[in-house]
């Protein structure tokens, strides 16, 4: 076998060179010359012990533009410099051999991943991007320095309740991708992160390049059995992330920056949205949220196959909304709650209407719903299981909730149900997740003065909740948090069976982000089997 080796070819017309190789060691840095517009870095030979080779492409002042990683299964990286040239005065390109780290990572976040973890395909596409594109007006809102009450959160340093603004109490209101042409790469995996207590707080300015920054109020939405998309999100000092697009491998947990790798007009930055994903079109819908003193009901479509952005110009009304819920059913999006601005000096409302949105027309309308409507309100969770949406929790200030409502989507009825057993405590902003045709998962959540911890069960077919142990969660409360779940698979197992993955196979739990209430902002990535969660 020939000896391992790796080589870069810089721009079109150039051969491939060979840059590190066994015999050079383990370390080398090369200047690029800012004519250089197109990079791709690439391995041969056996990989042997190696498991990783991380590369890093730094500016004249050594700033860092990205990094990534080449792995036995990510065998290449692609960059390109675009017209406007995010190394227009040069750069210099850092590569590192790694062997022998895969047991240093931490069992409490990488639960039996040397077993089974998530299904992902071995290659990445990606491109290097150029400086975003952004929607007239943004630029002036990025100066603004977060001063904005709409997003005091609930993990500002000060405790603050999730009031609505009244005569004496001003409330605070929550506030391209990857192209088939584009070559292989994989961002660098989340190896350290490690649940003991308080995660450290993280700047939402400089964001990690292999991860993304801390953050609560994004969403993460899974598009296949392999990947989840990361949207939005603000962190410390109530600043919306720089790094506001992320891919999610599951199969490595490595994450790939993702703002600028599609065409077309990204989503201006926000907090308090959704994203739903329709897997018969293939395409990821972005609803409303709110940025400073902005609010959102915007409607934007991420082809998944296209990797395009699309900014929809729909017909109908919806008021701008902000932590609502958004269900797909039979190709149309639900949307439910959620806070709406009110012209001062009123207070800002919620919400009990629901609002349709049909992709086909391009238009919103609202059906007629009849029985027991929840009361208004926002930060709750809702999930779509056999015709049905479970609507549970949320709050309208001064009240939380911890009801559970249900909407027949055949009947469009609303009904009120009565539950038993040991029920969540009244929350909003906490993490919801289907585990199965009959169960879903609540966790956290803020009660409207501290971040919770705790974890639940709930059983459609008997109407009972059930509490959950979870160690590695329970022990670090959060809200404003992601929780989805996605198949597992053993890293043995062949294409075929790789291919045949449906809802039925078994499901790994993941948990990114959110904050404590106490100023810390959170970019770690959890995983358990849901086969493991276990019943107190």
């Amino acid at each position: 076998m020939e000896d391992f080796g790796i080589y870069a070819v810089f721009g079109v017309d150039e051969p491939p060179r060979r840059i590190l190789s066994c015999q050079d060691g383990f370390h080398r840095s090369v200047e690029i010359q800012p004519c250089v517009q197109q990079i791709v870095l690439f391995t041969r030979g056996d990989w042997g012990k190696r498991d990783s080779v991380s590369v890093e492409l730094a500016d004249e002042r050594n700033v860092p533009i990205i990094m990534g990683k080449l792995t036995p299964f990510n065998k290449c990286l692609s960059w390109d410099a675009c017209k406007d040239g995010v190394w227009s005065n040069g750069a210099t390109l850092t590569v590192k051999l790694i062997e022998g780290t895969s047991d240093l990572l931490d069992p409490l976040l990488i639960l039996s991943q040397m077993e089974c973890t998530p299904e992902c395909n071995p290659t990445v596409s990606v491109t290097l991007p150029s400086k975003r594109k952004r929607s007239p007006g943004e630029e002036e809102d990025e100066m603004d320095e977060g001063r904005g009450k709409e997003n005091i959160c609930p993990n500002a340093a000060e405790k603050a309740t999730p009031h609505r603004r009244g005569k004496n109490n001003p409330r605070g209101r929550q506030t391209r991708l990857f192209s088939p042409k584009e070559e292989q790469v994989a961002a660098s995996a989340s190896q350290s992160h490690k649940v003991k207590g308080k995660q450290a707080k993280t700047s939402s300015q400089a964001a990690p390049l292999g991860k993304p920054s801390g953050r609560w109020g994004q969403t993460v939405c899974p598009i296949d059995h392999q990947t989840a998309i990361l949207i939005g999100g603000q962190g410390a000092k109530k600043q919306f992330c720089k790094d506001p697009i992320w891919k999610l491998c599951t199969e490595d947990l490595s994450w790939v920056p993702a703002e600028t790798l599609a065409e077309g007009p990204t989503p201006e930055a926000r907090i308090g949205h959704t994203a739903t994903y329709d897997p018969e079109s293939k395409r990821i819908f972005v609803f409303g949220g709110s940025k400073h003193k902005k609010w959102f009901n915007d409607v934007h479509i991420l082809d998944t196959q296209s990797w395009r952005w699309t900014l929809v110009e729909a017909q109908g009304k919806v008021p701008p909304l902000a932590y609502h819920s958004c269900s797909m059913f039979r190709g149309e999006l639900f949307v439910f709650g959620g806070v709406f601005p009110r012209p001062h000096p009123e207070p800002d409302g919620c919400s009990d209407s629901i609002y349709i949105f049909n992709p086909e027309m391009a238009i919103w309308y609202q059906p007629i719903v009849n029985g027991e409507k929840p009361a208004p309100r926002s930060g709750h969770s809702a999930c779509v299981m056999q015709g049905r949406i479970f609507v549970f929790g949320g709050w309208d200030t001064p009240v939380c909730f911890n009801d559970m409502f249900m909407l027949d989507l055949g009947l469009m009825e609303f009904s009120a149900m009565k539950t038993s057993g040991t029920a969540p405590s009244p929350r909003s902003w906490h993490g919801c997740a289907v585990l199965s045709d009959h169960s879903f998962l609540v966790h956290g959540g803020y009660n409207g003065n501290h971040a919770l911890g705790d974890a639940f069960l709930f059983n459609t077919d008997t109407s009972s909740w059930s509490s959950l142990t979870l160690p590695q969660l329970n022990s670090v409360p959060r809200t404003g948090h992601s929780v989805i779940t996605m198949p597992t698979t053993c890293k043995k197992a062949s294409r075929d069976e790789l291919e045949d993955f449906s809802e039925s196979s078994p499901q790994t739990l993941l948990v990114f982000g959110g904050g404590d209430n106490e100023g810390s902002f959170f970019s770690d990535l959890i995983t358990t089997p849901v086969k493991e969660l276990r019943l107190d």
